[in-house]
């Protein structure tokens, strides 16, 4: 029987080196989406196929049409009869957005003390290099103590889901047979509270639509012509401000059409989750729009949504300049539910701006394929060795949640593996993730690993 006892010591030992080399990932801005920031990208995956060389896994870097992929695994010649477990995690972050509005440098973390929390800053603190750290320093101390892994290990880490993940499904396609598992755990996801975990099992489709409206002429001078010429920011401003209705629904033709509604007996657990739910603390909900009919629980979790990201055009200043825009753009993201396909609803969406652009001007769209909404089983053995492991490290039950984001993979390794997906994380909505001053602390990283070293030890007493 492997020693877990000696594991857990392990880590608890450990504690300060790990967060040491988590502070040296965490400090490469391995921004995905800023094409300036691909070198950071290789030294980001470079630096993981040296830790993940060290914790005794076969490590290499593939090369995708976007970034990299690391790709690691055990090779132990375990007995047939062993699980093989794949764990996902990704490597790349959000952009800082304005250095200004941070408190704590985004790419030098250090320890704060607040309180009697050991907190750290920095983009990816949470979302996601401390997630993926904590499986592979539960690997770490597993074969350290036990001399091997716990199951046969397939570890995979991606450097492009903060853009969409558009080279992940020809990678899963193209090593499906080194990608093959029993279960494939998700680690990106968020704790009920910061003493409760959680297994996400329902999560909402994605995709981004970018939008942008042309006048029939150039920019035009605004006292000459703002009386009588097109302004697309009017006409684009318009537009966006009719899609929902003052009910919180969207207005669009179709867009419900295949939309469940969320279960009776669904609705009645997600209730008496709500009783206890700090998913909205330090967030202030005055002046949103909640769909009339739900709660702000059900609407997050159940209900498709429309959001406007970003609006640019004209005079961005700084001085005044009095000009009529030639062109407007708008960016916006849409969150879909079960039932709801992604390339429907946007064709829904394109006819609805269409036939709202006047005679002369024109529209021009533009977006990558997105993501359909994934509901998972709540009865695998799985998820049930894990809910057990979760709770045997933090003292409470495991919450069963749904969540507002989106992890494309999870329908792609449940459909081209055919594998369970078990989604668990340890991030907190009050981690400030895509945000300034990001943060996780110090305990959620060393329960986290600790929590793995247990889910491996129900894993292996399944039957």
């Amino acid at each position: 029987m492997p020693d877990i006892e000696n594991v857990l010591h392990n880590i608890d030992d450990n504690l300060n080196m790990a967060v040491s080399k988590l502070f040296e990932l965490i400090s490469i801005p391995s921004i995905s989406n800023e094409p300036s920031r691909e070198p950071d990208i290789a030294q980001a995956a470079n630096w993981l196929l040296r830790e993940l060389s060290s914790v005794g896994l076969v490590a290499e870097i593939i090369q995708t049409k976007g970034h990299p992929v690391v790709l690691a695994q055990s090779l132990s010649g375990l007995e047939e009869k062993q699980k093989r477990l794949l764990f996902y995690g990704h490597y790349d972050v959000q952009p800082i957005g304005d250095p200004e509005q941070w408190t704590y440098a985004p790419f030098k973390p250090e320890l704060i003390e607040d309180g009697d929390i050991k907190r750290f800053y920095g983009r990816g603190a949470s979302d996601s290099k401390s997630q993926l750290w904590t499986f592979i320093e539960a690997l770490r101390a597993w074969k350290s103590v036990n001399g091997e892994f716990p199951a046969e290990i397939t570890v995979v880490l991606e450097g492009e889901e903060e853009c969409g993940s558009p080279s992940l499904p020809e990678f899963i396609q193209q090593h499906r047979e080194d990608l093959a598992c029993d279960v494939a755990f998700i680690c990106d996801a968020e704790m009920w509270s910061p003493t409760q975990p959680a297994i996400t099992t329902q999560l909402k489709g994605l995709f981004h639509e970018r939008v942008m409206i042309s006048a029939p002429n150039p920019d035009l001078h605004s006292g000459h012509y703002g009386a009588v010429a097109a302004n697309p920011i009017r006409i684009l401003s318009a537009i966006l401000a009719g899609i929902h209705d003052d009910r919180g629904r969207v207005k669009i033709k179709g867009f419900y059409d295949d939309v469940r509604d969320i279960p009776d007996a669904l609705r009645k657990q997600w209730h008496e989750l709500s009783r206890y739910s700090g998913l909205f603390d330090g967030v202030e909900l005055s002046g949103g729009v909640i769909e009339e009919g739900y709660s702000a629980l059900e609407a997050m979790w159940g209900r498709p949504t429309v959001d406007i990201n970003g609006i640019t055009g004209g005079n961005q200043g700084p001085g005044e300049r009095s000009v009529l825009p030639g062109t407007a753009t708008a960016r916006l993201s849409f969150r879909l539910v079960s039932g709801q396909e992604p390339e429907k609803v946007r064709a829904s969406f394109r006819r609805y701006v269409e036939s709202l652009i006047p005679d002369g001007c024109s529209v021009v769209f533009e977006g990558i394929s997105g993501s359909s909404p994934v509901v998972l089983s709540q009865d695998s053995a799985f998820l049930r060795a894990s809910a057990q492991g979760l709770e045997a490290e933090w003292g409470q039950p495991a919450v069963l949640i749904g969540t507002g984001g989106a992890i494309p993979l999870v329908q792609q390794f449940s459909e081209v593996l055919g594998a369970d997906c078990i989604v668990i994380g340890f991030i907190l909505s009050t981690d400030a993730i895509h945000a300034p001053d990001e943060n996780y602390d110090m305990e959620r990283l060393r329960k986290g690993a600790r929590s793995w070293v247990r889910i491996f030890k129900e894993i292996q007493q399944m039957q």
